[in-house]
């Protein structure tokens, strides 16, 4: 175990590394890039369409719309990067499979270590602006790793089914992508839930990324307890996808060498 973990951790350094090699910026471009999103969806939401966060709240200005819609990309971004990858991690490391030793069910922990990776530099980024825009950062905010432990476990048991199905079915891949910035668009990023009908409500947090995002924002914006009641449900439903997802790893890996 203490040895799958220290290649686990050895190669997820050299993909965060490999990703920026020979790019004049280097690891500088996991900070730029959130940056210049951030400012591309503030401009068209908060300027184009005049748009306000007004849950629970005063009608925010631009700059506190631009740190309440990081804080959901954030989130979101870590889920998305690695569910988008998932179906491609055994096909790109096909010289991996071949290897009895090597063991293929870190590649999608691998893959959630890079995204955590590119999401902490982000979350340096917004506590930035947080201490020069509104003055500070909740305590609150030292319970995120509470409302992240759940999600991430979630993550990687999609991970795991994904990385599966992605060898034996690969269409997969296209229809992630559709199916990913749908669920980007139909959870809290933009709009807080409450801005919707309450019947429509319950149905919102079907989303996977739902919860995670507002007990995020919750905890590093607003100085708010997290749910506890609604991230012990949210646990125990991601102690079972992760569960599944790494017995139908398990299962079907037999099965790589033959499809590849």
């Amino acid at each position: 175990m203490a040895a799958k973990q220290a290649l686990a951790i050895q190669m997820i350094r050299r993909e965060i590394v490999g990703r920026y090699r020979g790019s004049a910026l280097g690891v500088l471009w996991s900070l730029l890039t959130p940056l210049f999103m951030l400012g591309v969806y503030t401009f068209v939401f908060s300027v184009v369409f005049q748009a306000r966060w007004a849950a629970d709240r005063q009608p925010t200005g631009t700059i506190e719309f631009a740190i309440i819609l990081f804080t959901g990309l954030i989130v979101f971004q870590l889920f998305a990067e690695v569910v988008n990858r998932a179906p491609t991690l055994i096909l790109f490391n096909v010289n991996y499979v071949k290897k009895v030793v090597f063991p293929l069910d870190i590649l999608p922990v691998i893959a959630l270590g890079s995204a955590l990776f590119h999401a902490a530099v982000s979350l340096i980024v917004l506590f930035g602006f947080m201490v020069v825009f509104m003055g500070g950062i909740p305590l609150t905010a030292l319970l995120f790793p509470v409302v992240l432990a759940p999600f991430l476990l979630l993550i990687l048991g999609l991970g795991w089914f994904l990385a599966s199905l992605g060898v034996f079915v690969r269409d997969i891949t296209q229809f992630l992508g559709t199916l990913v910035t749908a669920l980007m668009f139909l959870s809290p990023i933009f709009f807080p839930s409450s801005a919707l009908p309450p019947w429509i409500r319950p149905y919102l947090f079907l989303n996977p990324v739902t919860l995670p995002i507002e007990q995020a924002r919750d905890v590093l914006i607003w100085g708010k307890m997290p749910d506890f009641v609604g991230l012990f449900v949210y646990t125990v439903i991601a102690l079972v996808v992760a569960m599944l997802g790494y017995m139908w790893f398990q299962k079907t890996r037999k099965g790589f060498a033959d499809v590849l």
